[in-house]
């Protein structure tokens, strides 16, 4: 075989397969069930489009257990995990850690919602690119409010009679199991996210204000708090207070609940083939204490960022321009229900046609209340901690919400010290 032949082959190889220069990455993420079948197809599309292999690495479902992981990773310098899957709160943690992507997705940012991309930009450096954002609602049963004459409740107090009232009738009706709302309550990341909104909506503040006082001890707080604790044990199972959102969703996807709060995802799955309520449901903002209180849900979301520690960071880099891609998100959206991070999707055809509740999201996550990260910085994990303990505590009925409230702004006081 000539030289010129043989020069010829090695291209072509490197055409088709990538040849030497096909690089292998791994990404880390959170995927389960359908999340984890689409991420899995979209890293196939990559691997054929660019020749290169990725490894999906699959972590826990709590964010709170996936940070610490990651955490662990990076001090250590980890190169094994090239791109993470950053939950919206942790870039002011681990933007020391990532790739500073402005100048690398400078081509793209401009077609994304800008409180997005500020949300993961510390101190002028985009920690990371957004995938898909997030905002929680109130999923509620259709059928069984025209079945009982009741319209969609707009306060905390309506929620609470109107949850009772159907329980009640259901439970007369032959389902003993059935409960009037379901939510997150287990000691975790998603119960700040919980309580957050009960007072936010009350108009008590959000824990740390972003000129960083510490405002969660006061009155409407722990009334907040207080009210939630009444949902134990009558129209929410005790079981709740160890709940997750796969907890809950199990209840509510099997018909066994009135109400439920969750994320977009369970949109889609609730309306799945093997779905109990498929076609009964719909969704709307979360309630407010009062009428002119504002609807607070917890700002969400998921990115990609790569790691400084990568050998590949050029190609790791490619790979989350491609998963915050149009393309991607908009499959994204369609399969999975996910919120797009790019404002031109919400006037796609397609994804109107397959999740019609999606435009009417928007403005949920456009109003949506930050969890108190870019005001913490480093040390977020440990107020998100102490109030979820806090707040726990109230449910578990381990003290009053303001006797709690009151221990908590010593501790978040001692925390912060002379600033954050």
């Amino acid at each position: 075989m000539t030289m010129k032949l043989l020069a010829t082959v090695a291209i072509l190889g490197a055409i088709v397969g990538g040849g030497a220069s096909a690089a292998e990455l791994s990404i880390a993420a959170n995927a389960t069930g359908k999340a984890a079948e689409f991420l899995r197809a979209r890293l196939g599309e990559f691997e054929a489009k660019t020749g290169n292999k990725v490894n999906l690495v699959t972590m826990p479902a709590s964010s709170s257990e996936q940070f610490g992981q990651y955490r662990l990773w990076l001090a250590a310098g980890n190169t094994d995990v090239d791109v993470y899957q950053t939950d919206v709160i942790w870039a002011p943690q681990l933007a020391d850690q990532f790739v500073d992507l402005t100048e690398a997705t400078k081509d793209v940012t401009a077609e994304f919602f800008p409180s997005v991309i500020q949300s993961q930009t510390v101190n002028g450096k985009l920690v990371a690119l957004p995938m898909f954002t997030d905002a929680p609602a109130i999923y509620y049963r259709k059928d069984l409010l025209e079945k009982y004459g009741k319209q969609p409740p707009k306060t905390w107090d309506e929620l609470e009679a109107t949850a009772k009232e159907l329980q009640e009738k259901e439970r007369a009706a032959g389902q003993s199991d059935f409960w009037g709302f379901v939510f997150q309550a287990n000691a975790y990341e998603g119960l700040t996210c919980n309580a957050l909104e009960w007072i936010k909506s009350s108009g008590g503040g959000q824990i740390v204000e972003p000129d960083g006082t510490i405002s969660v001890n006061n009155e409407k707080a722990a009334a907040a708090i207080d009210r939630a604790r009444g949902w134990i044990g009558t129209i929410a199972p005790e079981g709740v207070l160890a709940y997750q959102e796969e907890e809950t969703r199990g209840v509510w996807q099997t018909g066994k609940a009135a109400f439920m709060r969750n994320w977009p995802y369970a949109y889609a799955l609730g309306n799945g083939d093997d779905s109990a309520i498929k076609g009964k449901f719909d969704v709307m903002p979360l309630p407010v204490a009062a009428a002119g209180d504002q609807p607070s849900s917890s700002l969400g979301g998921w990115n990609a960022a790569v790691s400084k520690y990568s050998d590949e960071q050029e190609a790791a880099i490619e790979l989350v321009k491609f998963l915050a891609s149009s393309e991607v998100q908009k499959k994204r959206a369609v399969e999975l229900s996910n919120l797009p991070t790019l404002p031109a999707l919400y006037d796609d055809a397609d994804i109107a046609a397959s999740q019609p509740f999606m435009a009417s999201w928007k403005p949920i996550f456009q109003n949506a209340v930050p969890r108190p990260s870019a005001v913490a910085k480093v040390k977020y994990n440990e107020v998100s901690s102490k109030f979820w303990g806090a707040v726990h505590n109230t449910l578990s009925g381990n003290g009053s919400a303001a006797e709690n409230f009151e221990l908590l702004e010593v501790e978040l006081t001692e925390l912060k010290g002379d600033a954050w």
